[in-house]
């Protein structure tokens, strides 16, 4: 596993940088096949955050915390990492047991006039690994979205998943 650390507005002592790589180290052992490991650990005023990015069989599993201290910081990350973890295993366990074929919902697109001019204030690029509308849902559910745009690995288009308004998902596939 390559393990990453990164500090923003902090420098990485040799110590953090044990105690943050001995954390997620333990990983392994749950997740098999874990290439990567990215933690982003930054300090602004009174807030000290964790970022820990884990990549293993194509799918990333992310958590972030902020606490007055980095270390419980970190601790806090990779509790709720182990969380996203288990979840995810017991997915891919279900999934196995329960292999139907999905359902789509066909789709209906509403268009609203928006009061002011929208304005981007964050842009990210991310590598699409094509997948299946089940593959899609797990990592939705992992990464704790409402959204994911993906490609279809059946049709080889970009979809988008989400999750309605009465907690079930809808996929929108292009005509």
């Amino acid at each position: 596993m390559n393990i990453i650390v990164n500090g923003r507005n902090l420098d990485i002592t040799p110590a953090l940088r044990d105690y943050a790589e001995s954390k997620v180290k333990k990983f392994d052992k749950y997740l098999s096949g874990i290439s990567e490991a990215s933690i982003t650990l930054s300090v602004e005023k009174f807030r000290q955050k964790a970022e820990v990015m884990l990549r293993a069989n194509g799918v990333m599993i992310q958590a972030e915390s902020e606490t007055e201290d980095i270390y419980a910081s970190i601790d806090e990350v990779v509790e709720k990492l182990e969380k996203q973890i288990k979840k995810h295993k017991g997915k891919i366990s279900a999934h196995r047991k329960d292999n139907r074929s999905s359902r789509r919902a066909e789709t209906s697109t509403v268009i609203e006039e928006p009061l002011e001019e929208p304005k981007v204030i964050q842009r990210k690029k991310l590598a699409m690994k094509p997948m299946s509308p089940e593959e899609a849902a797990m990592q939705m559910e992992l990464l704790e979205k409402d959204f994911l745009i993906f490609t279809n690995a059946e049709t080889g288009t970009i979809n988008v998943l989400y999750r309605r308004r009465d907690g079930n998902l809808e996929l929108i596939e292009p005509a």
